[in-house]
């Protein structure tokens, strides 16, 4: 490999886990909002397992290649970026590319690595707090006193909402598959953890709060959970949509939704205007990242792998056995 290549993981045409390969490329050129920055780790999200199978592609000006988060050393500034200098360290939400030994990323969407915390547990930040911070708290508006369920609670996502809700201040419910998934999940501070194959969300809701239901779900299942979701929430309850495992397309009694006076949205983050995900990082900076800097959130990592090894790891996501995050190291 010469200076001017780098090595990436490709995914052409497209299917199982077996498509992807380590293969040599151009090293990216950063815009003139943008940052290139040399990878040490790089994480792995359902999304990118969507991609590889083709059913997620990525918008038309992001890059072909999976990964979107990174932490590493920016080494080129494109000519309109401030605030950043080469040599800093830093962790980035990208629009693709993080499976890459070069990655570029927007400036804006760049965030310092957290005092003491260390480069690998930096990568397994940007797409987990993003997700939740934008769902949980702008979206579904979450306040302190409030009630709050998560679904796959033992998922990076999972196990950011827990934290994140602990620590402003609301009552966390969870589900999960299996006990050592619940411990994980009381470790991170959720309230009370239902194991699905032994309990009815609905009905341990219903019980917890007196027949009120919750204030917040965040949901990223779908299927028969939706209408099973409507009937747990509380007058003026908010659900939030980010993803749909057991699909999208349900039939149910919406009246729920007049008589409760519920919100049902959700979102994707990857589609989302450089603007809106600029003022995501911009509060994440200001309002977790002191969590994170003082120990009270942390980022779960369940494995890490190299590079050269990043089908195993699309395997390991696909098998759901996994608790938090799974890396890949890509400086080696």
């Amino acid at each position: 490999m010469s200076e001017q290549t780098m090595r990436h993981v490709e995914h052409r045409p497209g299917g199982g886990a077996e498509c992807l390969r380590l293969v040599d490329g151009p090293i990216p050129e950063p815009g003139p909002h943008d940052v290139l920055v040399r990878v040490a780790y790089a994480g792995i999200n359902r999304p990118d397992v969507f991609q590889r199978s083709g059913s997620y592609p990525p918008p038309p000006d992001a890059s072909p290649l999976l990964g979107l988060e990174i932490s590493g050393e920016i080494v080129a500034l494109g000519a309109e970026v401030s605030g950043w200098s080469v040599g800093d360290q830093v962790c980035a939400l990208t629009p693709g590319g993080g499976y890459a030994e070069y990655c570029v990323a927007p400036a804006e969407h760049c965030l310092p690595v957290p005092a003491g915390l260390s480069l690998l547990e930096a990568a397994a930040l940007p797409e987990t707090y993003f997700t939740v911070w934008s769902n949980v708290f702008e979206r579904g508006g979450l306040k302190p006193g409030e009630s709050f369920l998560v679904h796959g609670g033992s998922s990076g996502i999972g196990l950011t909402a827990i934290q994140l809700a602990k620590q402003f201040g609301a009552q966390v419910f969870t589900t999960v598959g299996n006990a050592d998934k619940v411990e994980a999940c009381q470790r991170a501070g959720a309230d009370r953890v239902i194991n699905y194959h032994e309990e009815d969300f609905v009905e341990v809701l219903a019980q917890a709060t007196e027949g009120n239901g919750v204030d917040v779900i965040l949901d990223m299942v779908g299927g028969d959970y939706i209408a099973r979701n409507i009937k747990s929430l509380a007058v003026d309850g908010r659900l939030v949509q980010i993803a749909f495992l057991k699909g999208s397309r349900v039939e149910f009694d919406t009246s729920a939704i007049m008589r409760k006076r519920l919100t049902f949205t959700g979102s994707t983050l990857r589609p989302r205007s450089r603007q809106d995900k600029a003022g995501i990082a911009k509060a994440l900076q200001e309002k977790v990242w002191p969590l994170l800097e003082r120990g009270a959130c942390h980022p779960v990592i369940h494995a890490t792998f190299p590079l050269a090894d990043v089908a195993e790891a699309h395997r390991l996501m696909e098998s759901s056995q996994h608790i938090g995050k799974i890396m890949l190291d890509v400086a080696g």
